[in-house]
């Protein structure tokens, strides 16, 4: 819209400096014609006049009123991005209130300072892909209850007070003129050491393996309700920490693995101590039903023997009840020792 408006400004300038400088053509044939007529070398005839060119006039007049105020505008009014605030400097130091997106209005000796309100992404990670330094580990190490060391990739998302821009200006100054190294020192000196002093005071509450697992989230939360509070008084505001990854000490994960190893050689043992266990009781099982049929088929004897001393026909019985009907081939002579072969028949 501002450079259509700028478009025909222009046109309509040129148009009314060609309507002045035919008006100024006209008014000299107009006077021309009129000492001739005065002469009486022209009868009858209508010269041009003064007059036949007022609406060029008017048209000049008007461009040029619309290119001036044109030069005005783009003079004393200015228009802030919706990514930005601006902080105005004056000859008297710097004003309180900064200008929001829109079109404000700006006196020469004004000058404006746009500041970046979006939000940016700090990180600290163990890869120097990730973090903000190019370095082997730029991770944030932190010791927990157990006084072991764990390693944490985090990020911080913040962004400027838009509404205290003008103290940030104030107070944090860039180096050699680049307004993003105003963010760049914030980051550095303010981010960076909130996101460690916060990192480590959250982390000795918990041990490793809470801190490496079950807890994250909740170390997380706490992080930033703290750094929230503390980037106040930068008029920072935070809008998220994220734990992207949490790391062991190398020393204490070889110590871990060696741990596991051993508790996995120590179920094993237990494993094979538990099989032994349970053969030992099968066999001691065995052991005792043997015993115990033993002991059982004496007692019947035993039984059995006092009850043949009580009463000797109970052979006799004994013999009958399993006799299959058949004569046998031997018989013992009582009272004798001799034993006569029965021939059958």
């Amino acid at each position: 819209m501002v450079a259509l408006l700028f478009i025909l400004t222009i046109i309509g300038l040129i148009y009314g400096i060609g309507g002045n400088i035919a008006n100024k053509y006209s008014k000299a044939r107009s006077e021309e014609f009129e000492r001739a007529r005065a002469a009486g070398n022209v009868r009858n005839q209508r010269g041009p006049t003064v007059y036949d060119f007022k609406l060029t006039k008017g048209i000049s007049i008007l461009s040029t009123m619309a290119f001036v105020l044109f030069i005005v505008f783009w003079t004393f009014i200015i228009k802030i991005d919706g990514q930005s605030v601006g902080v105005i400097t004056t000859p008297s130091g710097v004003k309180t209130e900064a200008y929001h997106t829109g079109w404000h209005f700006l006196l020469p000796w004004w000058e404006v300072h746009n500041m970046d309100k979006t939000v940016w992404v700090y990180t600290c990670a163990k890869s120097k892909k990730e973090g903000e330094k190019k370095l082997d580990d730029d991770a944030i190490w932190a010791p927990t209850s157990e006084g072991i060391k764990m390693g944490f990739d985090i990020s911080a998302s913040w962004r400027i007070d838009s509404k205290q821009a003008s103290w940030i200006f104030q107070n944090v100054t860039p180096e050699d003129g680049d307004e993003n190294s105003r963010y760049i020192w914030l980051e550095e000196n303010v981010i960076r050491t909130k996101l460690k002093s916060s990192l480590a005071l959250t982390v000795s509450e918990y041990t490793p393996i809470e801190t490496y697992s079950m807890r994250r989230q909740e170390i997380q939360d706490k992080v930033y309700k703290k750094m929230k509070e503390d980037l106040k008084g930068w008029k920072i505001i935070l809008d998220q920490i994220d734990i992207r990854e949490v790391y062991y000490d190398s020393q204490y994960e070889k110590e871990i693995k060696n741990k596991k190893v051993q508790e996995q050689k120590a179920l094993t043992l237990i494993e094979v101590t538990k099989q032994v266990s349970e053969l030992l009781k099968q066999e001691t099982i065995k052991k005792d039903i043997v015993i115990q049929t033993a002991q059982g088929e004496a007692e019947a004897l035993k039984i059995k023997g006092q009850s043949i001393n009580a009463n000797p026909k109970i052979i006799e019985l004994e013999w009958i009840n399993k006799w299959d009907g058949a004569l046998p081939t031997y018989m013992m002579g009582e009272r004798t020792n001799m034993m006569m072969m029965l021939k059958p028949e």
